[in-house]
């Protein structure tokens, strides 16, 4: 499984500091495993299959894509708590 940041998640990931960071991007590895690792759950409100993962006061809204037999997990956005679903 290949993961993919958007230019969003990788802006936010550059404001953070390295333990941060490494903490984000383990829990994003754990994702790829079967069954998925950690605290997910599905968004309401969008038909394209986003799930959101919870790290601490962070939020990771992702999604799972199939690009010509390729899974693609999608990182379409990382924030704060409060202001991620905004």
């Amino acid at each position: 499984m290949i993961i993919r940041y958007s230019k969003k998640a990788l802006k936010f990931l550059s404001k953070l500091d390295k333990k941060s960071i490494d903490r984000i991007r383990e829990a994003v590895a754990g994702l790829t495993h079967t069954p998925p690792e950690g605290d997910i759950k599905p968004m309401q409100g969008y038909d394209d299959n986003r799930k959101r993962l919870r790290i601490g006061s962070w939020r990771i809204i992702f999604k799972n894509v199939d690009e010509n037999n390729i899974e693609i997990l999608y990182v379409i956005d990382i924030g704060n708590r409060g202001d991620i679903y905004k």
